[in-house]
């Protein structure tokens, strides 16, 4: 009988820790690049084309952005000049479509999945530039009212942080 009783308390022990592993975080709110606590673009500077997602500060973007995120998706929402941009993405691990300024201001189609890899989302966007297929990844993780954005391309890898 203590036998069972010590195999029902273990059970519930390990679906608590389950539930709370499993338990995903929540990157809503309106974030603004710390350039202080960031990588500087490749290059120095402003950066190029926003549709590399490295240059121009990804997803996110340099400027305020908000994010909403539910059960099913996340919604990015930023200003870019005069424009207001919003991207969706399924966090399932399908396919989101959405369309990103390119070289030159030209409107791109960039096709994303998101998925979350424990206490991290992964984004990752291919977009068609010319003849040449250009693939971001971005790994987002959130402590607090810090999130941090490591986005890796062909140029390779750069740090973002954003505050609340």
């Amino acid at each position: 009988m203590k036998l069972a009783r010590v195999g029902v308390i273990a059970a519930a022990v390990l679906a608590v820790a389950t539930l709370a592993w499993a338990q995903k975080p929540d990157f809503s709110g309106t974030w603004t690049l710390d350039p202080a606590a960031s990588d500087q673009p490749a290059g120095g500077g402003g950066g190029g084309g926003g549709g590399r997602g490295g240059g121009r500060g990804g997803i996110l973007g340099m400027g305020p952005t908000t994010v909403k995120q539910s059960a099913t998706e996340l919604v990015v929402e930023s200003t870019m000049g005069d424009n207001k941009v919003t991207r969706t993405y399924k966090l399932d691990g399908s396919e989101s479509k959405n369309s990103v300024m390119g070289r030159g201001g030209q409107p791109m189609e960039s096709v994303s999945t998101a998925k979350f890899d424990g206490a991290k989302l992964v984004i990752v966007s291919k977009q068609q530039m010319g003849d040449q297929a250009v693939e971001t990844t971005e790994a987002w993780t959130v402590s607090g009212s810090t999130l941090t954005v490591e986005s890796t391309n062909a140029r390779g890898t750069q740090k973002r942080v954003y505050k609340k």
